[in-house]
């Protein structure tokens, strides 16, 4: 039969369809001369790291699913949560006769084995309910057989598996015997699952299934829909759930894979704001899970293995409660060489044992670990439950850098190169954290290495970094860290205009001695920029920068000079001023998942004709751009736009208005733009 790898790579070929993004070129050169810069900056505290971060996927064609091998495979690699019965099956999987109608269903892959291998691992389960073939009252029989019959305390499950490919945008991989297969339906019938589970377990959690902004069909409205996927499924379903799902599948070479990782932070910023848009009253509460993630080229060798830490790190770091991969054991595929090695095209952790039709190739013996494997053992050793991601960055697109405090002092950075052909020595730079002068514990993950290796040496400050590799540090701080303050509390915003905001927080705790003052810093990249200061527990933010993004976190200083640990961040984006001498309404239709046709409307609010007119504006990634226009002149020049009128509508008159229209494209997360200029003049966005 032809196995649920199959419709995954279908998935692929789908986002590659919906428009290529572009990558990166790996270097040839041998290691340069010039050290890479690294900044960890334990000031800029980001996500703590949850109980449930690390997770993988089991499925019930996989008859080594229940097995102790391969479950304590998974217990010594520091799974935390599994999920199940496996993808698309989830919606053709009937659990109480056990049953996969035009699938495969393997021996031993019942829900009571599933159960004992994640308890076997110490980790949590993640159930997705039938949503395709199956009906609430199912679901929520399972629920009871699970938490009431059986005592499991199986907390989340989610409506379905990518059910946006039912057929609704045109391409039909999912399970759906619903006649109505539009965005409100599955809403609609989330919302009943919702009530029909909770009825008989009120203390689970209840997602629903989204797409991943920037890929298909992220942006298109079909049917009779009111919105795109998202925005439908979020206001029906919003007041109902409790956390969403999301898939990505980044497609493209090995090295464009590892370069889309930078996708990550507007991808999880964008989910929020539809949750906050569209989600009704206390959206925050709303959590966001990645339960499905592998690359398209190198899965089981190093790609793999860089892209895993990378996104892992990523995710988590943004607040995304749990991380999965895409499989355990799933069987072997197009067989290639990728950086001198062999690579079996298998979507697997572990090796399945299996060979191709012909038999020339096989792959190595079952539950051999693959290198993915290896990169979750380092997420293991390098995040743990507790752990505070702290901000961290690189000045070298090859090289990236991620970094978390722990609760006893202790800092660990994570450095990945993605240049399989050189070395890259790192020169290491620390602000909030001084490390003793100790030698660091190293872990270290290399091209083609078939285990991770461990030791004491070097310094905090430099490290050369092999080609293709994954590599850990953990720190232990210089002097004592007891008689700390805690932490401030989570930063709320209000009042936020296009140039302030007052931030307020919960009080931290005294430790030695009394709090003397907090400390507002803005995230700048890996720098942290001192927004002010404050004896009190709010602080209003002035000269803010109209239609920008601010990340900030509060720390508390101390009568004897010591620091607490960074406060959760805080997110949030000014907008444009109330009033002004001229309106600009930007506009976006029949979006296609990688382009829409844009508009732009100019008003002119003054008393007196506008004769000559220049709109800017920035768009805030680099992968947005103006492909065409008409009825002005275009011009984008990085990514700053400029339009100018044509010969007939140079003049704005008084209370009037002109407009032009564009060609929009975006090859990731499509951030809007939301401040515009005209003539120099800040304009109020409509």
């Amino acid at each position: 039969m032809r196995k649920p790898k199959a419709r995954t790579a279908l998935l692929v070929s789908l986002v590659l369809a919906a428009g290529a993004l572009s990558g990166i070129t790996a270097s040839t050169a041998s290691a340069a001369a010039d050290p890479v810069a690294v900044t960890v900056n334990a000031r800029a505290g980001l996500a703590t790291v949850p109980d449930t971060a690390l997770g993988v996927n089991h499925a019930i064609w996989d008859q080594n699913l229940g097995t102790a091998e391969t479950t304590d495979l998974l217990r010594d690699a520091g799974v935390q949560m599994m999920r199940y019965p496996g993808g698309s099956y989830a919606d053709i999987y009937h659990w109480k006769d056990h049953t996969a109608p035009g699938g495969y269903v393997a021996p031993n892959t019942d829900f009571d084995t599933f159960m004992a291998a994640v308890k076997r691992a110490g980790a949590q389960p993640m159930i997705i309910a039938n949503y395709g073939t199956g009906t609430p009252a199912e679901a929520a029989d399972w629920v009871r057989y699970a938490n009431v019959t059986k005592g499991y305390g199986a907390r989340y499950w989610t409506v379905g598996n990518e059910n946006y490919g039912n057929g609704h945008y045109g391409s039909a991989w999912e399970a759906d015997d619903h006649p109505d297969k539009s965005a409100s339906q599955y809403a609609r019938l989330v919302v009943e699952y919702a009530d029909a589970m909770k009825a008989v377990d009120p203390t689970i959690k209840v997602g629903a299934v989204l797409t991943m902004p920037g890929n298909w069909p992220d942006g298109i409205t079909a049917g009779s829909d009111p919105g795109p996927w998202n925005q439908t499924v979020l206001s029906i379903a919003g007041p109902k759930i409790d956390f969403v799902d999301v898939h990505w599948y980044p497609g493209g070479t090995a090295a464009e894979s590892l370069a889309r990782t930078n996708h990550l932070p507007d991808a999880t910023y964008l989910l929020r704001e539809q949750l906050a848009r569209y989600a009704g009253p206390n959206a925050g509460r709303i959590g966001i899970s990645f339960t499905e993630l592998n690359v398209d080229a190198g899965r089981t060798t190093q790609p793999a293995a860089l892209f895993l830490a990378d996104v892992y790190s990523g995710l988590l770091s943004s607040g995304v409660f749990t991380v999965q991969w895409w499989n355990v054991h799933n069987g072997i595929g197009t067989v290639s060489e990728v950086a001198g090695q062999t690579d079996y095209g298998d979507f697997g952790l572990l090796s399945s044992g299996a060979c191709t039709e012909d038999g020339s190739v096989c792959e190595p013996p079952l539950n051999t670990p693959f290198a993915p494997y290896h990169g979750l053992t380092m997420m293991k050793l390098f995040a743990k439950t507790g752990d505070q991601f702290v901000r961290a960055g690189t000045g070298d697109s090859l090289v990236s850098a991620h970094a978390v405090r722990r609760p006893n002092g202790d800092l660990a950075v994570l450095l990945i190169n993605k240049d399989p052909d050189a070395a890259h020595t790192v020169a290491i730079d620390y602000a909030g954290f001084t490390p003793s002068t100790a030698a660091p514990t190293v872990s270290t993950f290399t091209n083609g290495a078939t285990g991770i290796t461990t030791s004491q040496s070097g310094s905090a400050t430099s490290r050369t970094l092999p080609a293709y590799s994954l590599t850990t540090l953990v720190l232990r701080p210089a002097g004592a860290t007891a008689g700390r303050p805690s932490a401030p509390g989570q930063p709320t915003a209000s009042g936020v205009t296009d140039r302030t905001a007052t931030i307020t927080w919960p009080a931290a705790t005294p430790g030695g001695s009394p709090i003397a003052k907090y400390e507002v810093y803005r995230q700048n990249g890996a720098v942290s920029e001192q927004l002010g200061e404050t004896a009190g527990t709010s602080f209003t933010v002035g000269n803010l920068v109209p239609g920008s993004r601010y990340t900030v976190n509060v720390l508390a200083r101390d009568t004897a000079g010591r620091v607490s640990w960074s406060s959760p961040p805080l997110t949030f984006a000014t907008g444009s001023p109330t009033t002004s001498a001229c309106t600009v309404r930007f506009t976006t239709n029949n979006d296609w998942g990688n382009g829409y046709i844009g508009g732009v409307e100019i008003t002119n609010n003054g008393t007196k004709p506008i004769t000559g007119w220049t709109l800017t504006w920035t768009w805030p990634t680099g992968w947005q751009q103006v492909s065409s226009g008409w009825s002005a002149n275009w011009e984008q020049v990085g990514t700053a736009v400029r339009v100018t009128p044509t010969d007939d509508n140079r003049q704005i008159a008084a209370g009037a208005s002109v407009s032009a229209g564009f060609v929009g494209a975006y090859s990731g997360p499509n951030v809007l733009p939301t401040a515009f200029t005209v003539n120099g003049t800040l304009c109020t966005s409509g």
